[in-house]
């Protein structure tokens, strides 16, 4: 099982949220160029960036940052927050990010969604964000009308093959993963899931890899000491 640092940009900065909320913001560093750097010296194989301004837009707005970080890192580089249109995901693979999260237009356009696929493959994974079950959309600052399984469903017909999901009630709160509800969405021949929010010990990666996670993002416990990136590696080889 994958790994995958989390590195959360606003206001140029590396931050956390929590629980999504952008009222409830923690500044981690002011350079997220070597906080990328710094993951991959302790073992990161992939990173995780967003970009928490896009999200809110519509439009991804710290493209600088991002091409210095795919540029430095050295490790391929998936990318969320904004990417709603063809010209945004187009942009962002010109910056030379491997793997582009699209969420907002997965419940909105599923015509672009099948699209992308169509166009671009394995560079498309699509983001599950969910509260109590129902998908979100616009950096989680709206609920939808379809539940995240349903909308699992509705994107493996269109041949997404990877899901990240993420329970938003857990993200930032280095409680522990949502492991039911994400183990849930795992099926045979169904798209690849990468589990995201509340990851903050080595047992729940251990939980995680259990029921058959293909990756898990963690964010805040890296920040925070919580969780070592080496240890992690380690332990789970």
């Amino acid at each position: 099982m994958e790994i995958i640092p989390a590195i959360d940009i606003k206001d140029g900065r590396c931050v956390r949220l929590y629980q999504g909320d952008f009222q409830q913001v923690t500044v981690y560093d002011d350079d997220p160029v070597a906080v990328a750097q710094r993951w991959v010296s302790e073992g990161a194989q992939r990173l995780h960036l967003v970009d928490l301004d896009g999200a809110r837009i519509g439009m991804p707005i710290h493209t600088d940052i991002i091409h210095a970080i795919v540029q430095s890192a050295g490790v391929p580089v998936q990318l969320g927050g904004g990417l709603r249109s063809i010209e945004a995901i187009e942009r962002a693979l010109e910056l030379g990010v491997q793997r582009v999260i699209v969420g907002t237009a997965a419940v909105r356009d599923p015509d672009l969604i099948a699209y992308l696929v169509q166009q671009f493959g394995d560079a498309i994974a699509v983001a599950i964000d969910a509260r109590n079950g129902m998908a979100t959309t616009a950096g989680w600052t709206e609920t939808a009308t379809i539940s995240a399984v349903d909308l699992l469903e509705r994107m493996a017909t269109l041949g997404v093959r990877r899901i990240i999901y993420t329970d938003i009630s857990r993200d930032g709160t280095l409680s522990e993963p949502n492991v039911a509800a994400t183990g849930a969405l795992v099926r045979p021949g169904g798209p690849a899931i990468i589990a995201s929010g509340g990851i903050s010990a080595i047992d729940h990666l251990r939980r995680l890899a259990a029921v058959g996670v293909e990756g898990a993002i963690v964010g805040r416990a890296l920040y925070t000491g919580d969780l070592s990136l080496r240890e992690a590696f380690a332990a789970l080889q």
